[in-house]
């Protein structure tokens, strides 16, 4: 992943990430105020994860985008808030 994606996602589970239910999340678009995408723990409806593979085809990787990324980093911060 990119350090500009990386950059991104923390930016994102600053301020971005909301938690609707238990593996549900709402993450705003990094480059579209009026947008907004839901968020599993290994899937987002965003376009660059579903072009992913698109554009990884072949390297074993699984795909990834700075929102589902937002999301891991948004727990990390939540879980280590309650420790």
């Amino acid at each position: 992943m990119s350090a500009n994606t990386i950059k991104k996602a923390e930016s994102l589970a600053k301020n971005g990430v909301v938690r609707v239910e238990e593996d549900l999340y709402q993450v705003k678009s990094s480059s579209d105020t009026t947008k907004s995408y839901f968020v599993t723990s290994d899937t987002c409806e965003c376009e660059g994860f579903k072009n992913f593979y698109k554009f990884h085809h072949g390297r074993g990787l699984k795909a990834n985008c700075s929102h589902l990324e937002a999301v891991r980093i948004f727990e990390k911060m939540r879980k280590k808030s309650t420790a």
